[in-house]
């Protein structure tokens, strides 16, 4: 499916009852898995939040997990503010529902697929787009190296658990559309 045939089939979603439906419910699970968070330091911390938009982005696709994602982070921060608004956090969560909805969305999930998918939101979120809105809400990237450190050791872990968690709701999607 190239890239115009997937944006627009994934606006069809838009239109559907049970893909609304389903999307706040991720949005809803967005926002309770960030609150599980591993506390590495006091500018490192991780989340399992993306699991939802990964899932979200299988089912739903790139424009409805954009969206979900936006929703997801405005609410999030107005049940718990932590900090100030920052609008380049919220576009963060909206382009990788984006991304995770570019590679999975009526694909089949396998481990490279997952693989790229994972890479490209690390390398362009987290190790890019994120330093860029540190240092313009703060003047510095906060420890790039060690954010560089913590994606690397953190990229084979996150790949596992949205490979097994995408190929179980795979599969139990399919068992349910077949019965």
């Amino acid at each position: 499916m190239n890239f115009i045939k997937t944006i627009n089939e994934s606006s069809k979603e838009l239109k559907k009852v049970k893909s609304i439906t389903g999307s706040a419910l991720f949005a809803a699970m967005n926002i309770i898995l960030d609150y599980f968070r591993i506390v590495v330091s006091a500018s490192l911390e991780i989340s399992f939040a993306f699991l939802a938009l990964a899932v979200g982005g299988m089912l739903y696709g790139p424009v409805v997990t954009a969206i979900l994602g936006g929703v997801a982070d405005v609410v999030a921060f107005l049940i718990k503010p932590n900090g100030f608004f920052f609008p380049g956090f919220t576009f963060n969560t909206m382009l990788s529902g984006f991304i995770y909805g570019m590679f999975f969305y009526k694909k089949q999930i396998t481990l490279k697929r997952v693989a790229l998918a994972v890479l490209t939101t690390t390398v362009v979120i987290n190790l890019i787009l994120t330093p860029i809105w540190l240092n313009i809400m703060y003047g510095n990237a906060l420890f790039a190296v060690v954010r560089v450190v913590k994606n690397i050791i953190q990229y084979p872990i996150n790949v596992a658990l949205c490979y097994v968690v995408c190929k179980n709701v795979g599969t139990v999607r399919s068992k349910i559309l077949n019965n």
